[in-house]
This record gives C-alpha cells, sequence and structure tokens, in this order.
C-alpha cells in the first residue's frame, strides 16, 4: 500500500508543481506630491526576464496595457498615462504584426488634481498582457488604491 501511494505521489508532483499560475509582472503603485494639489500616480510594472508587457499602443494583436479610473467627486485626471521605459519594436510572427512593449520595468504615470484638501484615494485596475519567446498569457487585470492629498 505505502509503495502504490509513493508512486502516485511521485506522479502527482510533477503536475501540481506545473499546474502554477504564472505571474511574470509585479505592479507597484504610489503617489508623487508635484504641487499643493497635483500628483503624479506611479504605476509601476517589474517584468522578470524573458517576459515582456505590451504598450498602451501595442499594435495589433494583443492585449495593450490600459488603465481604468474610478470617476471621484475629488480628483480629476489631467491627460493621458504616459510611459516611462525604454520601449521595444519588433515584428512578432505570432501576431503577424510589428508590436510595442516592455522589458524588466516600465512607470505609467498619470497627473491628478486634488480637490480640497482631504486625504483621498484614487482607485481603479490595470488591463495587461505578457508573453515571452514560447507563449502568452491571458489578459489580467489588477485593482490598486492610490493614497493622494492630505498633510
Amino acid at each position: 500500500m505505502k509503495q502504490l501511494l509513493t508512486a502516485i505521489c511521485l506522479f502527482a508532483l510533477p503536475l501540481l508543481a506545473s499546474a502554477q499560475i504564472e505571474n511574470p509582472v509585479k505592479w507597484s503603485f504610489t503617489s508623487k506630491k508635484i504641487n499643493a494639489t497635483t500628483y503624479e500616480l506611479h504605476m509601476t510594472a517589474t517584468i522578470e526576464g524573458g517576459w515582456h508587457l505590451y504598450a498602451q499602443e501595442a499594435g495589433e494583436g494583443p492585449v495593450p496595457t490600459s488603465f481604468k479610473f474610478t470617476k471621484s467627486p475629488l480628483v480629476v485626471t489631467e491627460g493621458k498615462v504616459t510611459e516611462v521605459g525604454k520601449l521595444h519594436k519588433a515584428f512578432d510572427k505570432n501576431f503577424d504584426s510589428e508590436l510595442k512593449y516592455y522589458e524588466n520595468q516600465v512607470d505609467f504615470v498619470q497627473k491628478v488634481t486634488v480637490k480640497g484638501k482631504a486625504a483621498t484615494k484614487v482607485k481603479g485596475s490595470v488591463e495587461f498582457m505578457t508573453c515571452d519567446d514560447h507563449e502568452c498569457l491571458p489578459p489580467k487585470s489588477v485593482d490598486f488604491a492610490i493614497s493622494v492629498g492630505g498633510k
């Protein structure tokens, strides 16, 4: 009986190990005060080696990175989210298209104006897709809440 149980465990372990969900992108969310009412929201993606994260204007095929901000009477977004990082452009035979993406790290920056002096949070979500040379992971969404305002 012990031998049968041991054999089953030996065959099951590789299957369980490969079933782990890959998550090659880690997000951090911070704010930087520019003046009394203006803040920069920094949504930084750290990308594992060998993987890449698509830009907001990625090209035809993959799901581009996109941000949604929850409307708030206390916070107004200014302009579009900008990208700070080394942008790569390459033809991808899988999507049959030239694509724009980032490797290692990219910082997405959104300026906001805070109405009033009370501390509040800017809430929203980021949707993104990552690929390596062999596979693409399904699009993923991550919620965030970034503190702004107050003293």
